[in-house]
Protein backbone atom coordinates (compact mmCIF):
# COMPACT_ATOMS: atom_id res chain seq x y z
CA UNK A 1 0.00 0.00 0.00
CA UNK A 2 1.60 3.47 -1.08
CA UNK A 3 1.74 6.14 1.81
CA UNK A 4 1.06 9.66 1.01
CA UNK A 5 1.77 12.60 2.99
CA UNK A 6 -0.39 15.88 2.25
CA UNK A 7 1.08 19.54 1.80
CA UNK A 8 -0.97 22.45 2.86
CA UNK A 9 -1.18 23.67 -0.62
CA UNK A 10 -2.71 20.40 -2.08
CA UNK A 11 -5.75 20.55 0.01
CA UNK A 12 -5.83 24.53 -0.56
CA UNK A 13 -5.87 23.60 -4.49
CA UNK A 14 -8.55 21.29 -3.82
CA UNK A 15 -10.88 23.48 -1.72
CA UNK A 16 -10.78 26.09 -4.12
CA UNK A 17 -11.25 23.88 -7.63
CA UNK A 18 -7.43 24.93 -9.14
CA UNK A 19 -5.49 22.81 -11.21
CA UNK A 20 -4.02 19.70 -9.46
CA UNK A 21 -7.49 19.36 -7.91
CA UNK A 22 -8.63 16.55 -9.82
CA UNK A 23 -5.19 14.48 -8.77
CA UNK A 24 -5.78 15.53 -4.64
CA UNK A 25 -9.30 14.22 -5.21
CA UNK A 26 -7.20 11.08 -6.50
CA UNK A 27 -5.54 10.41 -3.20
CA UNK A 28 -8.30 11.33 -1.05
CA UNK A 29 -10.60 9.08 -2.89
CA UNK A 30 -7.72 5.78 -2.29
CA UNK A 31 -7.63 7.03 1.42
CA UNK A 32 -11.36 6.78 1.60
CA UNK A 33 -11.34 3.23 -0.02
CA UNK A 34 -8.26 1.81 2.12
CA UNK A 35 -5.98 1.68 -0.83
CA UNK A 36 -3.47 4.43 0.34
CA UNK A 37 -2.05 5.24 4.08
CA UNK A 38 -2.62 9.34 3.82
CA UNK A 39 -1.26 11.71 6.69
CA UNK A 40 -1.34 15.01 7.31
CA UNK A 41 1.23 17.01 10.00
CA UNK A 42 -1.37 19.18 12.55
CA UNK A 43 1.21 21.85 11.33
CA UNK A 44 0.30 21.82 8.03
CA UNK A 45 -3.16 21.41 8.47
CA UNK A 46 -2.65 24.28 10.66
CA UNK A 47 -1.95 26.07 7.61
CA UNK A 48 -4.55 25.28 5.87
CA UNK A 49 -7.09 26.62 8.45
CA UNK A 50 -5.40 30.02 8.71
CA UNK A 51 -5.48 30.05 4.95
CA UNK A 52 -9.24 29.73 5.02
CA UNK A 53 -9.81 30.91 8.36
CA UNK A 54 -7.78 34.83 6.76
CA UNK A 55 -9.83 34.97 3.56
CA UNK A 56 -13.43 33.40 4.20
CA UNK A 57 -13.81 33.90 8.14
CA UNK A 58 -13.74 31.55 11.00
CA UNK A 59 -17.00 29.89 10.34
CA UNK A 60 -15.65 28.37 6.89
CA UNK A 61 -12.63 27.73 8.41
CA UNK A 62 -14.13 25.37 11.20
CA UNK A 63 -16.41 23.81 8.36
CA UNK A 64 -13.60 23.20 5.88
CA UNK A 65 -11.46 21.34 8.62
CA UNK A 66 -14.21 19.13 9.80
CA UNK A 67 -14.52 18.21 6.21
CA UNK A 68 -11.14 17.12 6.34
CA UNK A 69 -11.08 15.08 9.28
CA UNK A 70 -13.94 13.10 8.10
CA UNK A 71 -11.65 11.62 5.27
CA UNK A 72 -9.15 8.40 6.35
CA UNK A 73 -6.27 10.90 6.55
CA UNK A 74 -3.93 10.44 9.45
CA UNK A 75 -3.28 13.47 11.39
CA UNK A 76 0.41 13.73 13.12
CA UNK A 77 0.16 15.68 16.46
CA UNK A 78 3.38 14.88 17.62
CA UNK A 79 6.61 16.04 16.60
CA UNK A 80 9.28 12.63 17.72
CA UNK A 81 12.66 13.07 18.13
CA UNK A 82 13.31 11.70 14.29
CA UNK A 83 10.83 14.20 12.75
CA UNK A 84 12.45 17.23 15.04
CA UNK A 85 15.86 16.31 13.05
CA UNK A 86 15.31 15.71 9.83
CA UNK A 87 12.75 18.75 9.49
CA UNK A 88 15.68 20.84 11.18
CA UNK A 89 17.95 19.62 8.59
CA UNK A 90 15.82 20.43 5.58
CA UNK A 91 14.91 23.60 6.88
CA UNK A 92 18.90 24.52 7.29
CA UNK A 93 20.01 23.12 4.19
CA UNK A 94 17.07 24.17 2.01
CA UNK A 95 16.34 27.38 3.34
CA UNK A 96 12.82 26.11 3.76
CA UNK A 97 9.45 27.05 5.75
CA UNK A 98 8.99 25.29 8.76
CA UNK A 99 5.73 23.73 7.73
CA UNK A 100 7.32 22.34 4.67
CA UNK A 101 10.42 21.60 6.29
CA UNK A 102 7.56 19.47 8.57
CA UNK A 103 5.59 17.93 5.74
CA UNK A 104 8.61 16.91 4.15
CA UNK A 105 10.73 15.36 6.76
CA UNK A 106 7.01 13.31 7.74
CA UNK A 107 7.07 12.06 3.73
CA UNK A 108 10.98 11.11 4.37
CA UNK A 109 10.50 9.12 7.79
CA UNK A 110 7.32 7.69 6.80
CA UNK A 111 8.47 6.32 3.45
CA UNK A 112 5.53 8.48 1.44
CA UNK A 113 5.19 10.50 -1.42
CA UNK A 114 4.53 14.38 -0.37
CA UNK A 115 1.82 15.43 -2.30
CA UNK A 116 2.28 19.28 -3.19
CA UNK A 117 2.37 22.07 -5.68
CA UNK A 118 5.03 24.04 -4.11
CA UNK A 119 7.90 23.56 -6.99
CA UNK A 120 9.38 26.45 -6.06
CA UNK A 121 10.37 25.80 -2.21
CA UNK A 122 10.55 21.90 -2.92
CA UNK A 123 12.39 21.18 -6.45
CA UNK A 124 16.03 21.15 -5.21
CA UNK A 125 15.03 19.00 -2.20
CA UNK A 126 13.42 16.52 -4.75
CA UNK A 127 16.99 16.76 -6.92
CA UNK A 128 19.00 16.06 -4.07
CA UNK A 129 17.52 13.88 -1.57
CA UNK A 130 15.69 10.50 -1.56
CA UNK A 131 12.68 11.71 -0.96
CA UNK A 132 9.60 11.03 -3.36
CA UNK A 133 6.90 13.90 -4.56
CA UNK A 134 3.60 14.12 -5.97
CA UNK A 135 3.39 16.75 -7.89
CA UNK A 136 -0.08 18.04 -8.71
CA UNK A 137 0.77 20.53 -11.00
Amino acid sequence: MKNYVLDACAIIAFIHDEPGADRFENILNMANTNEANVFIHKINLLEVYYDIFRYKGKQVADDVLAKIKQNQIEIISNIPDELFFEAGRLKATYKISLADSIATACASIYYAELVTADHHELDEIESKENIKFFWIR
